[in-house]
């Protein structure tokens, strides 16, 4: 960031500056209008809103520090060192400019361009609304040599603003728990959300420190990127293999508009674009996208004409040629952004285009006559992409000749009846086997199917013109029918408003999804946004008794079913205390959850930590990694250590985090099991999994068991069991007497009877629609997963592998 986006021209920030626009009225009542919606979107946005506050004083030059942090009752304070929020009484209002900020609708220093030259939260409604829908929140300032603090409940102030300390620093630190009442779906927070936000706003503001902890877990993050966004573009083609070392960086600033532009070439084929306004995602792009579009292609066309250049370079270059495999972050900052459309997705200033245009093509044409190493590489690429995209447009007039008709194989698609796109639905199935069950078992009147023939063509690696000569995918662009490619896809067109893709619950099945999933979102993107795009979840379990069967999605879904049924013929008695008795609905529950205490284990014994000791650490409330930066704490655990089955090694520095503490323990008289004990344990998902139903089961991990059973003629049979593990073995031995269990691999184990009823009858079927929350992040995980490059791959197996509950290998 410039030395001169960061001043203002006044740098009195107080009372006075604080306008009234509106009231707080109807917050709460309709809390959609302001945060989007009350799910898990609106509630992430709370903090998302205090943090914009934050870096608005950073962008005017007051803050260098924000300290995010997620306590453990899922409230979040949010602390920066700011100017803090004026805490004078205003000149007009009979109240301090703290509360009249913290309680009225549209009220703060935004609306005076003196206070702040630019800022993302263009309303002044943030903390209002984020007071407003939470049932208690405080507001901390640092000013005028003092710490001041207020409180509130619902948006209404507890208490009168009062002085708790003294301090010779500035900044606010707001910390509020949002109301379960307005979020009933949850009010827990996604760590990896956040922190993917944070890590966004860190390079978008350069130099500016952002600290991430979850006190839930012990997690936490340091963001600092020096690099501003050249260092954001080197994280998003950290997967890939760019064409050029180092992203080339533009900047520049006309008419109050601030400028930074940074790009890179890679050696792939899909366009990767992030852009922001004043820090915020404009996803939709806008004028600022359209003028750095525009100034690429005249830029790169005119270096290809230079007399310098080969003539079997000189080639007419279109937009989408200059653009292929290329990332890139465009970051503006404009004093009064025109936002599209409430959600602030889509930049309308008219006159940031030829702002954006004329900066870039100045410092650009530049950049390629003083580098023309890179300049050649980057005309080879678009060179070979220029000549793709002619190849693809004949191969496509080719087709065309042919007749549509052509791209569909005889008898692969099975048509259906139903003549409105909105009631159609399409089922991408692998394999004929399936193919043919699925034909037999649909609804002919609006259910298409379309078989697949093995595994597609992995669109990730393959450029255009290669991925329309693939048997099976012209297959699917033809059944789809709204074409593809930018110039040809046409959504109107679309045949079909569900499509489902249908495969085995096994590897290969997973696979095949994978593939499909990675072909429309880079190739029909608008399909995946629209959320036209569904999976069909088939049942993993068939459980009969008799005549009668039921299905499973997976085997919690079967582990409830059993330990329901257990629970109408069981109860289960602790021995030595035959006043505990477990039945009913606590029966299903204690199974259930001991059933994933088991899973856990398994889990963890995998990683050579032992049951025994995950016990050991759930019982002595090991909960957080921080709990190991204490080395007496450390001490302490480790002489509740049973010496005479352990043996122990000496307290260290911890390898991989040097404010941390572990220790080696091992088996004794089994040197070769051995775990070290420090800080990584309680950040494995398993573990603090255990950690939240730890209280349920704790009674019932250290016991043995008596279990009394009466079958259909009123017998009683009383069984004797000696731990928890053998208890749940027992249970669901019991359960499954009488019964037989099938695990399908494949639809085609289905007959079509079986598939309909599961699968694809819409009064029991269950569909998983896709939908795009994280562009970047989804984009992500399809380079990790589908690249070429096998590290990143390797370090996301290894890193989710304990998260798999069914695979089939």
């Amino acid at each position: 960031m410039k030395g001169k986006s960061v001043t203002t021209e006044n740098n009195n920030y107080g009372a006075e500056q604080i306008k009234v626009l509106d009231g707080l009225e109807a917050v709460r009542k309709r809390p959609s209008m302001y945060i989007g919606n009350t799910a898990s979107e609106g509630l992430h946005h709370l903090i998302w809103e205090i943090v914009d506050n934050s870096i608005d004083e950073a962008l005017a030059g007051y803050c260098t520090r924000i300290k995010i942090v997620i306590h453990e009752d899922n409230s979040v304070s949010v602390e920066d060192d700011g100017r803090g929020i004026p805490v004078e009484k205003h000149p007009t209002e009979n109240m301090t400019a703290l509360e009249l900020v913290m309680t009225t609708l549209h009220a703060g220093g935004k609306f005076d361009h003196s206070s702040y030259k630019v800022s993302g939260g263009l309303h002044g409604v943030g903390v209002s609304v984020v007071n407003a829908l939470s049932c208690e929140a405080t507001a901390e300032i640092k000013r005028n040599g003092h710490i001041y603090r207020q409180s509130y409940k619902y948006g209404e102030k507890t208490g009168e603003l009062e002085i708790v300390g003294k301090s010779d620093k500035t900044g606010s630190k707001i910390t509020f728990k949002a109301d379960p009442q307005i979020f009933k779906e949850s009010v827990v927070y996604s760590y990896e959300l956040v922190k993917n936000r944070v890590r966004e706003l860190a390079f978008l503001n350069k130099g500016l420190k952002i600290y991430l902890k979850d006190e839930r877990s012990g997690e936490e993050d340091k963001f600092h990127a020096s690099g501003g966004i050249v260092s954001y573009v080197e994280y998003l083609n950290r997967k890939r293999t760019p064409v050029f070392p180092e992203p080339i960086y533009i900047s520049g600033a006309r008419d109050n508009v601030e400028v930074e532009i940074a790009l890179q070439h890679f050696d792939g084929y899909s366009e990767r674009l992030f852009s922001f306004v004043n820090n915020i995602n404009t996803r939709e792009g806008g004028s600022h996208v359209a003028g750095f579009r525009s100034s690429l292609t005249k830029c790169i066309n005119r270096y290809a004409n230079d007399d310098m250049i080969p003539k079997n370079m000189r080639e007419k270059m279109g937009g989408d040629d200059v653009r292929e495999g290329l990332t890139t972050v465009i970051s503006v900052r404009v004093p009064n952004p025109q936002f599209e459309g409430q959600t602030k997705t889509k930049l309308g200033n008219s006159e940031v285009k030829s702002i954006v245009e004329s900066i870039c093509t100045e410092k650009l044409t530049l950049f390629l006559e003083q580098n023309p190493a890179v300049a050649k590489k980057i005309l080879a690429k678009v060179v070979d992409a220029a000549r793709a995209r002619e190849a693809a447009k004949r191969a496509r007039d080719l087709s065309r000749k042919k007749g549509s008709t052509s791209l569909l194989m005889a008898g692969k698609l099975a048509e259906c009846q139903e003549k409105d796109p909105a009631k159609r639905e399409i089922f991408i199935v692998e394999g004929d086997s399936a193919g043919g069950s699925a034909k037999q078992g649909r609804d002919r009147s609006n259910q298409a199917i379309l078989p697949l023939r093995g595994k597609i063509l992995n669109v990730e690696k393959a450029r255009f013109d290669k991925i329309l000569n693939s048997e099976e995918i012209k297959q699917l662009i033809g059944a789809l029918g709204c074409g593809i490619g930018k110039d040809e896809f046409d959504l109107e067109k679309l045949r079909y408003h569900k499509i489902i893709i249908m495969t085995d619950a096994d590897v290969d099945g997973a696979h095949i999804r994978t593939l499909l999933l990675t072909f429309l979102y880079r190739q029909m993107f608008p399909l995946v946004n629209e959320g036209y795009v569904y999976i069909g979840q088939p049942p993993l379990y068939r459980l009969g008794k008799g005549k009668k069967e039921k299905y499973f999605l997976n085997e919690a879904e079967l582990n409830t079913h059993l330990f329901t049924v257990a629970s109408q013929k069981m109860k289960i008695f602790l021995q030595n205390d035959e006043e505990t008795v477990i039945e009913g609905k606590e029966f299903v529950e204690i199974m259930e959850k001991l059933s994933i205490y088991q899973r856990i284990i398994s889990f963890m014994e995998r990683m050579n930590i032992w049951e025994d000791m995950v016990y050991f650490l759930l019982e002595n409330g090991i909960k957080t990694a921080d709990q190991f930066t204490d080395e007496s704490f450390l001490e302490d655990l480790v002489k509740k250590l049973p010496e005479e089955e352990l043996v122990i090694g000496n307290i260290r520095s911890c390898r991989w985090r040097p404010d941390c503490y572990e220790v080696d323990v091992a088996v004794r008289g089994k040197i070769q099991i051995m775990l070290t004990l420090g800080p990584q344990i309680p950040l494995i998902n398993e573990y603090r999994t255990a950690l939240s139903i730890y209280e349920k089961i704790r009674n019932y991990l250290k016991c043995s068991f008596k279990i009394l059973s009466v079958n259909k003629s009123g017998q009683e049979k009383e069984i004797q069991i000696d731990n928890w593990s053998d208890l749940l073995t027992a249970v669901r031995e019991e359960s499954f007497k009488g019964s037989h269990l099938q695990r399908y691999k494949g639809l085609g184990e289905m007959n079509p009877e079986q598939l309909w009823d599961t699968t694809m009858n819409p009064q029991n079927r269950i569909l998983m629609q896709v939908t795009i929350e994280d562009a970047e992040q989804a984009d992500d995980i399809f380079t990790t997963l589908m690249g070429d490059k096998v590290e990143p791959r390797r370090e996301f197996i290894q890193n989710h592998a304990l998260e798999v509950t069914d695979l089939d290998v």
